[in-house]
């Protein structure tokens, strides 16, 4: 599966658009982090706790949004865009989107 940023793939031909796909999770912290979040931020540097929780959910959103391309049939998967939001204190939603597409070489 070929997945871009972009409007089109280099080298490749879009013949059919099958419409948007989306993947997503919703996160809740955890409260054993947010302890060591807190000591983090007294000391500073990088909140490694959540750094991790967040590309984790990122690769969630972004398998689930691939699966639901390749469901259609696509080979690809153009415009990606990463999103989030705050559903309630303390949880989080991570929407990846984009467009599938069949592409063949030009």
């Amino acid at each position: 599966m070929i997945v871009v940023t972009t409007n089109g793939v280099n080298g490749k031909k879009i013949i059919k658009t099958l419409g948007m796909v989306k993947g997503n999770t919703i996160r809740a912290r955890h409260v054993g982090r947010d302890i060591l979040a807190v000591f983090r931020g007294m000391i500073g540097g990088e909140i490694t706790e959540y750094t991790k929780m967040i590309a984790e959910s990122r690769e969630q959103a972004f398998d689930r949004m691939v699966a639901d391309a390749e469901r259609l049939g696509a080979n690809a998967v153009v415009v990606v865009r990463f999103s989030t939001s705050s559903m309630m204190q303390g949880a989080a939603e991570l929407l990846c989107y984009g467009t599938a597409v069949i592409v063949e070489e030009e």
